[in-house]
């Protein structure tokens, strides 16, 4: 069965060579020096006509079902990517399409199929989920007749897909001794894994997936597609419950060995390849990126001298999503840790703890709010090494100070700040901006811990040249207050005390 299938693909590639590119031009196959001892290459997908791979078996597909007596409609579902291959083949071709996408699908993804497609298309949301539109636009074609076009799951799309592979080999003089390929619904991993292993067979395939998202791993080792109940969305490309019947055959026979990936271990490539290239892939477009750099971490003398190959896939991402990354980039490169320390409540014992163990330790936010009189647990966000990370642990614990590592906690994944207005004395608010050096912040505290404490403290670090934080500082007397203001006049930091209306909101009035 499984040969029958791929003699029918790899009858269909060169077909598909000689078609796709009536709608875009080869991608550029690019060193990436991440590694000293390994030959890391990246297939530049994100640079075709849609900055994704999916025009190639999209517009394949939609040729091919057309030409095989296909309507002169043609109905897709789509998180995205999809949408925009087939919204650009109808357009082409001087078909008409009605694509269906959830209803959360990224608007930068909705705005790309409408230009894609121009008038030769009709965007229908529906549904919360890939699977929900799916579901939605297979109904519709059961009732019309039109032509259904799969993302994945057929095998007209994925020997357009397999060109990737096509063209890597054409560029490259000897065979790549490994390839990390991102998997969604597989059409793209399969396609490409089978298309490499006909051509260099000792190739090492490795399939990589989200670690919420592994619908094609656990297939295969249950020995047959099964449908997750959910799957996590951050890499919304790869977002797919179950693979297709045709790739699950295709992946369980070229791919070698699957593995996961999580969303701060992508995001952490995301900041990799801006670093490296300026380039800023889509979640899932850096997937195979995060594998490699996994793998490696745990075969280092195993990759030694290894040509690899990863694929970018897409770049077709929100920009509002570039926060998110940025937060989990750091956690993915294990180079920042969130640390809750219990502390004395009262005058200067932030300053004492930052002076007495984070010294030289980079901070990179402070979340804190008053809940008890006495006690005040304080969150503060350290980047460093492991080294470091350890170093700074046995300070505390030789000191006695009682400390958690909370960094994946629910808490400091959403930036939950508990405070209680009501235990705070004569409070006043502030904007407080100082210079983005180690060291100012302690010079600030040093100041006014005389005669103020903190009873609320919210600072991120931002990238710019100037750090901003949100502050809430109580007095035992009014005297302390008035000192209070006459020191920030003449310290360097700029305080702005914030308005009546946003204080009477913190404060719960």
């Amino acid at each position: 069965m499984i040969k029958k299938l791929l003699n029918q693909f790899y009858s269909e590639v060169p077909k598909a060579r000689s078609e796709i590119y009536a709608v875009g031009d080869k991608t550029p196959l690019e060193h990436l020096p991440l590694q000293q001892d390994v030959s890391l290459y990246i297939k530049r997908e994100d640079l075709g006509p849609i900055n994704a791979y999916k025009w190639r078996g999209g517009y394949n597909a939609v040729l091919n079902h057309h030409r095989n007596g296909g309507s002169d409609i043609i109905v897709a579902a789509s998180a995205g990517n999809h949408a925009q291959g087939v919204a650009l083949a109808a357009r082409k071709l001087g078909l008409k399409a009605k694509i269906f996408m959830p209803l959360a699908a990224p608007i930068m993804k909705q705005k790309a199929v409408q230009h894609h497609g121009s008038d030769n298309i009709e965007l229908i949301l529906t549904g919360d989920t890939y699977n929900e539109a799916g579901d939605a636009a297979k109904a519709y074609v059961a009732q019309t007749g039109y032509t259904y076009i799969h993302p994945f799951d057929d095998v007209y799309t994925m020997a357009g897909q397999a060109i990737i592979a096509d063209e890597i080999i054409d560029e490259s003089d000897t065979p790549f001794d490994y390839a990390f390929l991102q998997i969604g619904g597989g059409g793209m991993a399969g396609a490409v894994a089978a298309w490499l292993k006909k051509h260099w067979p000792d190739i090492k395939i490795i399939g990589v997936e989200g670690v919420d998202q592994a619908s094609m791993g656990e297939s295969v080792k249950a020995g047959a597609p099964i449908t997750l109940e959910s799957v996590d969305t951050f890499c919304d490309g790869t977002a797919v419950t179950r693979p297709g019947d045709l790739t699950f055959k295709v992946c369980q026979a070229s791919i070698n060995e699957f593995m996961t990936v999580t969303n701060e271990e992508v995001s952490a490539v995301i900041q990799q390849l801006w670093e490296a290239k300026r380039v800023i892939p889509e979640p899932s477009g850096a997937m195979g990126l995060a594998g490699f750099n996994k793998y490696y971490t745990a075969h280092t003398d195993e990759m030694k001298g290894k040509r690899v190959l990863t694929i970018l896939c897409g770049a077709n991402m929100d920009f509002s999503k570039l926060a998110l990354i940025a937060g989990k980039s750091a956690i993915g490169n294990d180079k920042r840790r969130y640390y809750r320390l219990k502390l004395p409540e009262g005058e200067g014992s932030l300053l004492h703890i930052l002076e007495a163990h984070f010294q030289n330790m980079n901070v990179a936010e402070f979340m804190y709010g008053k809940t008890d009189e006495q006690q005040a647990w304080q969150t503060i966000a350290i980047d460093g090494s492991d080294s470091e990370f350890q170093a700074l642990e046995s300070s505390l614990t030789q000191a006695s100070v009682e400390f958690s590592d909370i960094t994946m906690d629910a808490d400091i994944r959403y930036k939950v700040i508990n405070y209680n207005p009501a235990l705070f004395h004569n409070p006043l608010f502030f904007n407080v901006q100082f210079p983005e050096r180690k060291g100012a912040l302690r010079d600030f505290l040093r100041l006014i811990s005389p005669v103020a404490s903190i009873c609320y403290f919210n600072y991120a670090y931002s990238g710019e040249v100037v750090g901003r934080a949100l502050m809430g500082f109580e007095f035992t007397s009014t005297d302390k207050k008035q000192e209070f203001l006459t020191l920030i006049e003449k310290s360097p930091m700029t305080c702005k005390e914030i308005d009546e209306e946003t204080s009477k909101r913190i404060l719960l009035h």
